[in-house]
């Protein structure tokens, strides 16, 4: 009776809403695909998991993270050593971002996201009476920075970004001082500049320039920004699945699984597909935005906000620089894109969503 009753008491408009976007994924890979469709079957694997993993975690209790910093603090220590492990793995596309094993693939830092936004929920709502003090600040940031290094060393830019963004969002809503964010964004901006002539490679440099003006580096560099805007502008208004196959025009973005999935998924649904998405992802948002609002203890409402940050952080950043507004950092588009670690590890923090709903 119980587990009926918890059924019952489950978001299922935010299950819709994540189901929505993971079909309209999958019709994008199967029209990708020449008919073998190996990568939609894979990412149905995916879904499957990920969705056991979500009820799986919906319920557990959630207070066994706000009431216990050692349980609050195991995920993240466990992320972090994973980061670390990863470098004694093999690279692939020039990265050492995952630990192989046989068919078995799994990216650390997709889970060192949702770990961080636990461990940062636990210590902000811990310290919330004193959050205005400059060490409290330092000591949150220690814990963001920690991973998001390993991250960018190995490398991923893209990671750590939104481990800072993760970071510089739960901050604003812990009640810092306005004072000690300027600081931080000048202390910030001070160690972008140093990290832009001593800390990124070559090629992270010209990515970032070369979304300006890519016809600079046409077949090089630029090649990636300039396909995925006239693949992302083909679509017009209703996209190339309504039009005959002789007028089709081909999908010629690097990538169209993973990084470019918004500008193929662009093309075939057009720009109406594109509002009915971003439409689903705000609504999303909401979803976690009401059920955290509503939450009875600091802990809950500051996770769900650090959700809302990692989820449109990526959202932000993927769909610019499928538009070529932003620079290529090689991140996902959460439930969009095809890829186990990221959808699993994010579903996972749905599932924390769904605990703090059952048990308030």
């Amino acid at each position: 009776m119980y587990f009926i009753a918890a059924l019952r008491k489950l978001d299922w408009a935010i299950i819709g809403i994540i189901c929505l976007i993971l079909t309209l994924g999958l019709f994008t890979f199967m029209s990708l695909e020449a008919g073998d469709y190996v990568i939609t079957v894979r990412q149905l694997i995916f879904i499957a998991t990920g969705l056991a993993v979500m009820f799986l975690v919906a319920f557990l209790d959630y207070r066994v993270f706000k009431n216990s910093s050692l349980v609050a603090l195991l995920p993240y220590l466990i992320s972090v050593l994973l980061l670390i492990i990863v470098f004694a793995f093999k690279e692939i596309r020039g990265a050492s971002s995952w630990i192989k094993i046989g068919v078995f693939r799994l990216e650390p830092s997709e889970f060192a996201k949702v770990s961080l936004i636990i461990l940062l929920a636990k210590y902000f709502s811990l310290k919330h009476i004193e959050i205005s003090r400059i060490r409290h600040i330092f000591i949150s940031g220690i814990y963001a920075v920690v991973p998001a290094t390993l991250a960018f060393f190995q490398p991923d830019l893209g990671s750590a970004l939104v481990m800072i963004a993760i970071w510089l969002g739960m901050l604003m809503f812990s009640g810092v001082r306005k004072s000690h964010l300027a600081a931080i964004f000048i202390v910030g901006i001070v160690i972008s500049t140093l990290g832009w002539f001593f800390l990124l490679k070559p090629y992270q440099r010209t990515r970032i320039t070369t979304f300006i003006n890519p016809y600079v580096d046409p077949r090089g560099t630029g090649y990636s920004t300039i396909q995925s805007r006239i693949t992302f502008g083909s679509g017009k208004i209703l996209g190339i699945l309504g039009a005959r196959k002789e007028e089709r025009p081909p999908t010629s973005i690097p990538e169209p699984f993973t990084d470019f999935t918004f500008a193929a998924f662009a093309q075939k649904f057009g720009f109406v597909g594109v509002v009915v998405l971003l439409g689903a992802f705000f609504l999303l948002i909401q979803r976690i935005g009401n059920i955290g609002g509503q939450a009875s203890n600091n802990f809950a409402k500051l996770f769900s906000l650090g959700l809302i940050t990692m989820i449109f952080t990526h959202l932000f950043i993927n769909a610019g620089m499928n538009m070529g507004i932003m620079p290529i950092t090689g991140i996902p588009l959460t439930f969009l894109s095809h890829g186990g670690s990221h959808l699993i590890a994010v579903m996972a923090g749905i599932g924390l969503i769904q605990s703090i709903k059952l048990h308030g």
